[in-house]
């Protein structure tokens, strides 16, 4: 079997609201555990304890999303903004220039 190769360019990836989502979801999350808490006694009784520690998990590893987002986008907005003191040039392309 040959191996496969694409036909077309990967396209650019999209860029949206991405610390908003993960905020979003980090509530999501929190709010599903704390809906789930006052039964905390039946989920243990079925053994479905874990559905609980779930939404705990993905509250908790949702601050750690909704940290590095945040990180990320002042990174973006940051090279953004230093881009136009280069004249439109990336930092350490040549100027071209003899």
């Amino acid at each position: 079997m040959a191996k496969w190769t694409p036909v077309h360019e990967a396209p650019e990836p999209l860029e949206g609201p991405v610390v908003a989502t993960v905020t979003g979801g980090t509530i999501i999350w929190f709010v599903l555990f704390l809906v789930q808490l006052p039964f905390y006694g039946w989920f243990s009784d079925h053994g479905h304890l874990w559905w609980l520690w779930t939404c705990a998990a993905g509250g908790a590893l949702g601050l750690v999303g909704i940290w590095y987002v945040r990180g990320r986008d002042a990174a973006l907005k940051r090279a953004a903004a230093a881009r136009p003191e280069t004249g439109g040039q990336e930092p350490g392309a040549p100027s071209g220039q003899a």
